[in-house]
């Protein structure tokens, strides 16, 4: 899938099922730390928070990978307990980061327990020292958002924005939360969507009608690809 010569901003790659898109994101997680690895020694990622990720986090469990390169970090957080199961990082933890030996100074977690205001500030610290991320993968919401950046809200997608945003209001609970900007999010060398499931149909409609939502905020040099399930692809049919 990797082509270092298209620089189309969008590309989508239909895959027939929930089950089909989670085999080709580990395949596709897996080739990019590897060319990492093999290119620079390290391996920089972004997860996705949500329930999509989910299986594909559970699945690189039992990966062929030299982990000790791995780097971690998380596009967006809640703002709650640390073990709380509503956190990403906290499920990423349970579902893959806790069997694998990837060294706890490289997984960075958000600190959302410390509110949003000083949780985004600490985090914009850490991604300093993180030129390009290697690999980012996002989500997308019903509404359109990706990360926690939501419709209607700050996306912090100008030239010069910060790293990290603090969020006060989501629309979604809790209303507190951590999320990078789009234009932390853009610096990466390869961005994948994970899309799957049919509550999705209309924020697909809206991106591919290229409407102003926040998925199309995400812009890196190389344009970013976009796996997702066929049926949502086709219009949608509204009931009579």
């Amino acid at each position: 899938m990797r082509d270092r010569t298209d620089k189309k901003l969008c590309r989508w790659h239909a895959v027939a099922d929930a089950s089909a898109l989670q085999q080709l994101a580990i395949e596709t997680i897996l080739a990019s730390a590897a060319w990492a690895i093999l290119e620079r020694g390290q391996f920089h990622i972004v997860l996705a928070g949500g329930n999509t990720p989910r299986e594909i986090y559970h699945g690189l469990r039992t990966a062929n990978t030299d982990w000790s390169a791995w780097h971690i970090y998380f596009s967006d957080e809640r703002c709650l307990a640390p073990f709380d199961p509503a956190r990403n990082s906290y499920m990423a933890a349970e579902v893959w980061l806790n069997s694998v030996p990837i060294s706890p100074l490289q997984l960075h977690v958000i600190p959302g327990e410390l509110g949003a205001d000083e949780a985004a500030q600490k985090y914009s610290a850490v991604l300093r020292a993180v030129v390009d991320f290697d690999l980012v993968l996002l989500g997308l919401g019903e509404d359109g958002h990706t990360a926690s950046l939501f419709p209607g809200h700050e996306w912090g997608a100008a030239p010069g924005s910060p790293d990290t945003l603090a969020v006060f209001d989501a629309p979604k609970p809790p209303p507190q939360r951590v999320s990078l900007s789009a234009a932390c999010l853009s610096r990466a060398r390869q961005v994948i969507f994970l899309v799957s499931g049919e509550s999705k149909h209309r924020a697909v409609e809206a991106w591919r009608a290229e409407k102003d939502i926040p998925a199309r905020a995400i812009r890196p040099a190389a344009g970013v690809d976009v796996l997702v399930e066929s049926a949502l692809l086709t219009p949608l049919v509204e009931p009579k």
